[in-house]
């Protein structure tokens, strides 16, 4: 495997761009320690010469945000046959929009936070103070409110009190143009990453996440020490082999590959709430797949290694 050359592409222009450069750094490090050729490419104007001008065996997509998960770096690559690690433009594209996979999620049969999506137009010609009492009228309090689109909570908040919503609003609308509001639920946060480095797709070690205050916003995620990690979690066997079964379902209905990682929050019934399912999960030393794969007794290098021999085989 040591001949393999890897492009690892982070950085980008999105919000998320400082995490991304982490996850990356990361990401090349370990993979150098199985012996393959690694290059670390910021993702700038320069990507497509750099691309075709060197031409790596494969690419592997450490961008959080934007481009990197929306599909349009994927789509890029797919346009030059570069091989690369995760899931496809469309498939992407599918899951970067928060309302539309929670949609194709609740058709299935899976559980998700009730929710409504309505774009800052429908604010501003409605009137704001209106659909917001309608808001609070369908969906009660507390809310979790969060632009529709973008990860790493950017724009997240809860909302305990009517009067908080306009400001909260206004902090959504500072990363998307839609506002996705969820009934919050209460209960034990985790996190499921899926893998397919082998002959299957596999559910890793849940993660149970237990924040400061309760939520898991974006301090929360990169500040180390603020947040508190259980792996495996602090469930039953049963509730354990459902998460890892919803992650997996998930993982498919989507039409993900190679890797995702599930945010969810198993209630008070026992039921799965599906918060979102990331295509790009985070690789920093705060992250939740790395912590899965460390507790599972694996190693983070080894198993992005043999994603790179499947992108490979692929082409």
């Amino acid at each position: 495997m040591s001949d393999r050359s890897v492009a690892v592409l982070a950085g980008g222009l999105s919000h998320e761009r400082e995490v991304s450069l982490r996850s990356g750094r990361r990401l090349a490090g370990v993979l150098r320690a199985t012996g393959l050729d690694v290059r670390e490419w910021d993702v700038d104007a320069t990507l497509i010469d750099r691309l075709q001008a060197e031409r790596p065996d494969a690419a592997i997509v450490a961008l959080h945000g934007g481009e990197g998960e929306n599909g349009a770096v994927q789509a890029v690559l797919e346009l030059l046959g570069v091989p690369y690690v995760g899931t496809t433009s469309a498939a992407c594209r599918r899951a970067w929009d928060k309302p539309t996979a929670k949609a194709e999620l609740e058709r299935a049969g899976l559980h998700t936070p009730d929710w409504i999506a309505l774009p800052h137009t429908t604010f501003r010609e409605l009137g704001a103070k209106s659909v917001l009492e309608a808001m609070v009228e369908r969906l009660g309090l507390p809310l979790m409110l969060k632009p529709d689109q973008g990860g790493s909570a950017l724009g997240a908040q809860v909302v305990r009190a009517a009067e908080d919503l306009p400001a909260a609003m206004v902090s959504c609308l500072a990363y998307a143009d839609t506002v996705l509001a969820e009934r919050f639920v209460t209960g034990t946060e985790v996190a499921v990453s899926v893998v397919h480095d082998g002959a299957a797709p596999r559910a890793l070690p849940p993660v149970e996440v237990v924040a400061p205050g309760g939520v898991y916003d974006y301090t929360a995620r990169y500040t180390p020490g603020a947040t508190t990690f259980h792996c495996p979690a602090r469930l039953s066997a049963d509730t354990t082999a459902l998460l890892e079964r919803t992650a997996l379902e998930a993982h498919a209905l989507l039409g993900l590959r190679d890797l995702s990682r599930m945010d969810a929050v198993v209630d008070e019934d026992g039921r799965v709430q599906i918060l979102e399912v990331n295509v790009s999960p985070g690789l920093t030393d705060t992250s939740l797949l790395p912590t899965a794969v460390a507790a599972e007794g694996s190693d983070l290098g080894a198993v992005f290694a043999a994603l790179v021999e499947r992108a490979v085989e692929r082409a």
